[in-house]
């Protein structure tokens, strides 16, 4: 509000301008955000818990995790993710049953190792060449990550991230078998498999 008259027969108000974008995330945030709240009532009715001990326990998850969704988010992306926040109980496990059923994570990450030997006097130069090889189906315009980091000779390890499971596992079994192929060819063993 700007101005009002003294005898409250008109005000001016100053509208402010909210980009399309940013109105589509908060409606979608408070989307979520209802969407746990059910999730938190479903598993309070099931489990019998009353609603003090319901209320008490959706404060703690907001506490450590910032909104209650992300608690479902985070606890569907990972199995013991409540009990390394320090979260005990018979709940948990129906809480990430409810969490993996109900909740799309916003990725898809895997994980795996690719072994790679060579006694080649350039075994560094092919080694580092068929890593990049792996890293270049990292794809930004179709959210597909892909890393490789050292993880103790011979072994490499691949982290994958994608949007859904099926391109992951697609961008997985064609990066692996390029790299291994790439490497065989020049004179080394290669060999990938996934966590």
């Amino acid at each position: 509000m700007i101005k009002a008259k003294k005898d409250n027969s008109a005000i001016e108000l100053s509208l402010k301008s909210v980009t399309e974008e940013r109105r589509r995330d908060r409606l979608q945030e408070w989307k979520n955000e209802q969407r746990a709240s059910q999730l938190l009532r479903f598993l309070s009715d099931k489990i019998e818990m009353n609603q003090e001990q319901t209320q008490e326990l959706g404060e703690q998850l907001v506490d450590v995790f910032g909104t209650l969704y992300t608690a479902f988010e985070e606890t569907a992306l990972g199995e013991n993710v409540l009990a390394n926040a320090g979260f005990e109980g018979d709940w948990i496990e129906e809480f990430t049953t409810l969490a993996v059923e109900n909740i799309i994570p916003p990725f898809v990450e895997l994980r795996g190792i690719i072994e790679l030997q060579t006694t080649s006097q350039e075994g560094i130069h092919l080694i580092r060449d068929t890593l990049l090889k792996i890293e270049e189906f990292t794809d930004e315009k179709n959210e597909v990550s892909v890393t490789c980091h050292y993880d103790g000779a011979p072994n490499y390890r691949i982290e994958l991230q994608a949007p859904d499971f099926k391109t992951a596992e697609k961008i997985w079994e064609s990066s692996t078998k390029a790299a291994i192929t790439y490497f065989n060819e020049h004179g080394g063993e290669g060999n990938a498999w996934r966590d």
